[in-house]
């Protein structure tokens, strides 16, 4: 436990490897997913694998995780010591958990809660999570921490190349009209967050290497020269050619102070089907604790 006696907690769309969750005690709340039959666990009673392989014959409902759970886990984290809690949530723009965590927490006896909308996901949230683990191992102060976050925020970038529209369509998330269009010309979208934190289509190339190459060139785009920076890719289903990208990625941007990989989860693999992949960024600007 560090000093501060401070936890971390987010959840399961975060998409953060198991070896740092447990490098960092990182507390991870797992959303639901409601098929005909029952309910599943993101992470915990079902994987991505089981997923795609349903996603043909059913499309499940996603849901936040209950009142109870979040009440459960603020328990458990006070029960290993901890007196402060930082939460960093799913886009507010795509789930209510953000303002769940946020509203339990605050008539939580015995914790101290900050919740913050990551307005991202998968590894946009995971590089929000972890950079605030390294302010704790560096012993930054808890009132420094939390200045930072609204910063750290807005310097994560991420963008994701998806193999086909028909998931984000079926789940009301992005329109009809381009999703049509795009499976007819195999148009492959690439998607990122808009200031809302809702889903929006960002670009549009034709063929998944020229969409792919185009992601990386967006990325790229955000990192002026000189700056200090955090990177991270993620993949749905297809972790072989994540490896590609990776390469591509740090030929591109090899000054990165560290490069994540993670699986792209549960929820989100319900909401954009298989082949994701996916690229981020996080600039660390000198007036971070200003």
């Amino acid at each position: 436990m560090n000093a501060q006696k401070i936890a971390l907690l987010t959840d399961s769309c975060a998409d953060i490897p198991q070896k740092l969750i447990k490098k960092y005690d990182i507390f991870v709340l797992p959303l639901r997913l409601l098929f005909h039959e029952g309910e599943y666990l993101d992470g915990e009673t079902i994987t991505p694998k089981e997923i795609y392989k349903r996603l043909p014959q059913e499309i499940p409902t996603t849901s936040l995780p209950s009142g109870d759970a979040v009440i459960r886990i603020f328990q458990k984290i006070q029960e290993k010591g901890y007196e402060k809690v930082l939460a960093v949530h799913l886009s507010a723009g795509l789930s209510g958990t953000y303002n769940l965590v946020r509203l339990v927490g605050e008539n939580f006896v015995g914790l101290e809660v900050r919740a913050f909308d990551s307005v991202s996901a998968s590894l946009g949230e995971g590089l929000i999570l972890l950079e605030a683990a390294r302010m704790i191992e560096q012993g930054r102060a808890w009132g420094e921490i939390l200045r930072a976050m609204p910063k750290l925020i807005s310097n994560t970038k991420v963008f994701f190349c998806v193999d086909t529209l028909e998931y984000l369509q079926k789940g009301g998330r992005i329109g009809k009209i381009t999703a049509v269009a795009g499976t007819l010309l195999q148009i492959k979208p690439i998607i990122s967050f808009a200031p809302d934190g809702q889903l929006v289509n960002v670009a549009k190339v034709r063929g998944r290497k020229s969409a792919i190459s185009k992601m990386i060139d967006m990325v790229a785009e955000q990192v002026p020269a000189g700056a200090r920076y955090h990177a991270a890719v993620a993949n749905g289903d297809c972790a072989d050619e994540m490896q590609e990208i990776r390469a591509q990625f740090e030929a591109r941007l090899p000054d990165a102070l560290s490069m994540t990989e993670g699986e792209i989860d549960c929820t989100l693999a319900t909401y954009v089907g298989p082949h994701l992949i996916g690229a981020g960024i996080q600039l660390l600007p000198d007036d971070l604790f200003d």
